[in-house]
């Protein structure tokens, strides 16, 4: 058994900032993918995705399982919200509603996971990990891969209707490359980069590129547009969508995303998450917005030490 500290790499409350007070968020560290010839071939049952409600990385994968019809390709275990000193914890040892023990080797904890493949792993326990369990290893644990190794390797094994949901079409791979590149740092994480920033002036930085972000979808999504890209749902909605989600529930008041918010402030972006949300259960079922809540508020103890989450806002989500 392993004596080295980790605590580190499982306990938010010991989370580095740089030294102007800035977040910097780590690269994920298993990068493989899933494809024929490969390591990793695609078949039935063989792969497990660990997840949590809660995180928004982790739902773009849930959502993206459904869209594609993997329910029976890939399981799935869902981890309590309440992540604490040792990480994400399963319902073995936090038995949240709508958690799940693990049932592949009874962990504890996300972090049993990485340890028994890589005893020296120095990141951070993230979720989503795409499990293998043929050979008891990660395969993936970065979203934006996931997502796409969702979108096309099962597709020769799945029936027409869902081999033809395809999230990133050549003909708009450049539009959505070119979004994704500044709506991952400046709204995906730029909300974190001002929740977790531990200096006035890193707080005022990260907090006008959210708002200026969010300023530049709405003028996109304008005039009743569904989607952001095209007229067809692709993977730029789904990663937006999970961080869009969360704002108003979260972001707002949690993070202190508080120049507007998402139901007063941007009419467009509103329609657009209500739209998907309303009329799309893959959104919808991948939603639960007490994990989402609890996870935000009970899990961040230098941000909220009391670990009270509010009953605000209501609705959680507008009807359409």
């Amino acid at each position: 058994m392993s004596t080295r500290d980790i605590s580190h790499q499982t306990d938010i409350a010991k989370m580095k900032t740089e030294a102007d007070g800035s977040f910097k968020r780590l690269d994920a560290s298993f990068r493989n993918s899933i494809e024929n010839g490969s390591q990793f071939e695609p078949e039935k049952d063989r792969y497990h995705l660990y997840v949590s409600y809660a995180c928004p990385w982790a739902t773009r994968t849930l959502i993206v399982r459904k869209l594609k019809g993997l329910e029976d390709f890939v399981s799935v275990s869902v981890v309590s919200p309440r992540m604490g000193a040792n990480g994400w914890p399963f319902a073995s040892v936090d038995p949240f509603p709508g958690a799940d023990v693990d049932p592949l080797y009874d962990s504890q904890h996300v972090k049993d996971l990485y340890l028994s493949v890589a005893p020296d792993y120095s990141g951070r326990f993230t979720v989503p990990v795409l499990w293998d369990k043929k050979d008891k290893t990660i395969v993936n644990n970065e979203s934006s891969e996931i997502i796409r190794i969702f979108n096309t390797a099962f597709n020769h094994l799945l029936p027409e209707k869902f081999a033809q949901v395809d999230l990133y079409p050549a003909s708009l791979k450049a539009k959505i490359d070119e979004l994704n590149e500044w709506i991952y740092p400046n709204i995906n994480n730029g909300v974190y980069r001002t929740g977790f920033a531990t200096s006035q002036d890193a707080y005022s930085t990260a907090v006008k590129e959210v708002f200026e972000a969010l300023d530049k979808v709405e003028a996109i999504l304008a005039g009743d547009k569904k989607y952001i890209v095209g007229d067809q749902l692709t993977e730029c909605d789904v990663r937006l969508w999970v961080t869009i989600i969360r704002f108003d529930p979260v972001y707002v008041g949690h993070f202190k995303c508080n120049i507007r918010d998402i139901r007063n402030g941007y009419p467009s972006i509103n329609k657009w998450m209500k739209n998907l949300y309303w009329n799309n259960a893959a959104f919808k079922d991948c939603t639960n917005f007490e994990h989402i809540k609890t996870h935000y508020y009970w899990s961040h103890p230098s941000i909220n030490p009391t670990r009270i989450v509010p009953v605000g806002p209501i609705p959680v989500i507008q009807p359409l």
